[in-house]
C-alpha cells in the first residue's frame, strides 16, 4: 500500500496526524505523508485517515 496526500486539496485540518501520527504531519498547515509504502501494521490507520479526511486529500494506492 501507498499513500499520498493532494496539498491542493488539504484544509491542513490535521484530523490525519490524529488518526495516525506514524504516517502523517502538518508542515505549514499542510498535510505531508511521512512515508509512502505502509507497513502492513499501519494500514488500517492509514484506511481510516483516508476516510475522515473531509477534503478527500488522502490518496490510497492498495497495490
Amino acid at each position: 500500500m501507498k499513500i499520498s496526500v493532494v496539498a491542493e486539496l488539504c484544509a491542513g485540518e490535521g484530523i490525519c496526524e490524529q488518526d495516525a501520527p506514524e504516517l502523517f504531519e502538518i508542515v505549514d498547515g499542510v498535510a505531508v505523508a511521512k512515508m509512502e509504502e505502509v507497513p502492513e501494521h499501519l494500514q488500517e490507520a492509514a484506511r481510516n485517515a483516508c476516510a475522515n479526511c473531509p477534503t478527500e486529500a488522502i490518496k490510497i494506492d492498495e497495490e
